[in-house]
């Protein structure tokens, strides 16, 4: 991911774009993608699949700036994150179910 980080980077300092990138900004647009990302499911399960893969781009291209803003590396919180969750959703309990964690039948 080092190039694509780099690359977005790039793009955005040859458009002077860092200045509009506050982290409340960026957020809003993370927001603003993962909605037209949802759009294209809006009314039913057919979808374009290159549309789909445009949008899911864009939202992975602001989460790396947010990233890159708040001066954190994307692999280490990710695989934090993942470790936090297999201590919430144990195999045990959570596989193959749907129900909320603070849901589970002891």
């Amino acid at each position: 991911m080092d190039e694509v980080k780099t690359k977005i980077l790039e793009f955005n300092e040859e458009r002077d774009w860092d200045q509009f990138h506050s982290p409340e900004n960026i957020a809003k647009s993370i927001t603003i993608e993962a909605a037209e990302l949802l759009e294209c499911f809006q009314w039913n399960n057919s979808y374009d699949k290159n549309e789909v893969c445009d949008e899911l781009a864009d939202v992975v291209n602001y989460c790396i700036l947010m990233a890159d803003k708040l001066d954190v590396d994307l692999e280490t919180i990710v695989l934090a994150k993942l470790e936090k969750n297999k201590l919430k959703y144990p195999v045990e309990k959570a596989k193959g179910v749907s129900t909320k964690y603070n849901k589970y039948e002891d």
